[in-house]
């Protein structure tokens, strides 16, 4: 058995264990001794990453059970189609993308784009971050893209167009200082926001993900653009070859811990850029993908949990943990890799 696989089932074996004891609860971030889950009512912004993983065992496995539980998670998601916020795209787009034969769970995801375009701000250019989670709404944050661009799509060209401006939006503000959030300011100006602060460790892995994503469809995002942000300094350097696999937490803060879910996150990224490629830089993108998971799986991962991820540095919350997007991300980076899900397929 391949390293892939073997590493594939570890997590998904994880995955059943933690289902089966979760009951109604959502995992969320695990101690990386105990393996012990913190877990929440109603999954957070995080739900749809556990979801993904019970479809994902579907695919894999292929077994009733698995199907069960996963339809059960999908409808347990339903309350936050109403939700204010633009994580409704990491909810819904992750959570439902890879489920099979199951009709409500696409019912569920064409009422949450539905619901996205609803609440895009045309003077804005974008669906705010909302009040769901705290702070102010309107808030121009990077980890509103991905799931979003995919999830808007499903609305046909009012959703394409809606995906569009919010992705340059984020774009012309990120530049090359890859600002992870900004906020709009009363004289209509937008001024860097501290959380995530600027250096966050998953900035450059949510945009180039929603940027693949957008460039798949050629509605989004035209080619050309799709090369001129991967040539952007701050970008192509986590792509490079010999770039470091798992970036640091902060990219600005001294002795800042790695962050294994945002290199799990920059994997499937590149994944999909690669198929988006042609010749060597597809095959460059493609090594660079192999090259990272096999870190992770080599360095991080243990009894099918990749430990070293970072929640949240600033409030010193779960810095070297098991995350539950770090394991989604992994997984579904093995998966492509081994051919059981095409790089579009979540």
């Amino acid at each position: 058995m391949s390293w892939e696989r073997r590493a594939l089932g570890q997590i998904l074996e994880r995955v059943a264990e933690t289902e089966s004891r979760a009951a109604t609860r959502w995992p969320l971030y695990a101690d990386p001794a105990s393996g012990s889950w913190t877990t929440t009512a109603r999954g957070s912004w995080a739900g749809g990453f556990w979801t993904g993983l019970l479809w994902l065992r579907v695919v894999v496995h292929g077994d009733e059970g698995a199907h069960a539980a996963a339809s059960r998670r999908t409808a347990a998601l339903a309350p936050w189609v109403e939700a204010d916020t633009a994580a409704r795209g990491l909810i819904f787009w992750y959570g439902t993308a890879l489920a099979r034969d199951c009709p409500e769970s696409e019912a569920l995801r064409e009422r949450a784009a539905q619901a996205c375009l609803d609440a895009f701000d045309p003077a804005l250019g974008m669906v705010p971050w909302g009040t769901a989670f705290g702070g102010p709404r309107e808030l121009a944050r990077v980890d509103a893209l991905p799931g979003l661009v995919p999830l808007l799509g499903l609305a046909g060209s009012p959703g394409d167009a809606a995906a569009g401006a919010q992705l340059r939006l984020q774009i012309d503000l990120t530049d090359d200082t890859a600002v992870p959030a900004w906020a709009l300011q009363p004289d209509g100006m937008w001024r860097a926001h501290p959380e995530p602060p600027p250096g966050w460790s998953r900035t450059i892995g949510w945009l180039a993900l929603a940027c693949a994503d957008a460039a798949h469809t050629g509605r989004v995002l035209p080619p050309g653009d799709l090369r001129r942000i991967l040539a952007r300094p701050c970008v192509a350097a986590r792509f490079a070859p010999g770039s470091p696999a798992v970036p640091p937490a902060s990219a600005v803060r001294q002795g800042s811990p790695p962050d294994t879910s945002a290199a799990a996150i920059e994997a499937v990224a590149a994944l999909k850029l690669a198929a988006l490629a042609e010749g060597r830089v597809a095959s460059a993108l493609r090594d660079r993908a192999a090259g990272v998971l096999a870190e992770l799986v080599g360095s991080h991962l243990r009894d099918g949990r990749l430990l070293d991820g970072c929640y949240d540095l600033v409030h010193g919350v779960a810095t070297r943990h098991e995350l539950v997007w770090g394991d989604f991300f992994l997984a579904a980076g093995l998966a492509m890799l081994i051919g059981a899900i095409g790089p579009f397929a979540c």
